[in-house]
């Protein structure tokens, strides 16, 4: 897959799951991915989710996104990002976002993007073919 067809892919698909370090555990959970565009992948959290601490100590990530006959799995590095534009931008997308940070607020609203991104895509075609990965 093209680069073009792969962001189409994960913005089509955006509910996937993360995989973090904790210590020396991997923990994984469900996420709702807000964007893939060219300068990664964005998503978001709660400065008192366990997610934020996972990702402030340990910056390699997994991600995978599925559909009926597709999964493509995206390695890549955490960056913790402070644009108070970008938070506003997903607090007016997401509303219900709103309630979740509490007192907090837009500050309780961590926003990060995995960049340095490695692709590979499976299907039942390359099932039995050897893992490649290609630079997204």
């Amino acid at each position: 897959m093209k680069r073009a067809e792969i962001l189409d892919f994960l913005n089509a698909n955006p509910g996937c799951h993360l995989a973090t370090l904790e210590g020396n555990q991997p923990r994984v959970r469900g996420m709702f991915m807000y964007r893939a565009d060219e300068s990664g992948i964005l998503f978001h959290t709660g400065s008192f989710k366990s997610l934020y601490r996972q990702i402030e100590h340990g910056k390699q990530v997994e991600v995978c996104f599925n559909s009926p006959d597709k999964q493509i799995r995206v390695a890549g590095k955490v960056d913790i990002l402070n644009d108070k534009a970008l938070k506003k931008e997903i607090l007016e997308a997401r509303p219900w976002l709103k309630s979740l940070m509490g007192q907090t607020g837009e500050d309780g609203l961590i926003v990060f993007r995995i960049t340095g991104c490695q692709v590979t895509v499976w299907t039942m075609e390359t099932n039995l073919a050897p893992t490649a990965y290609v630079d997204l």
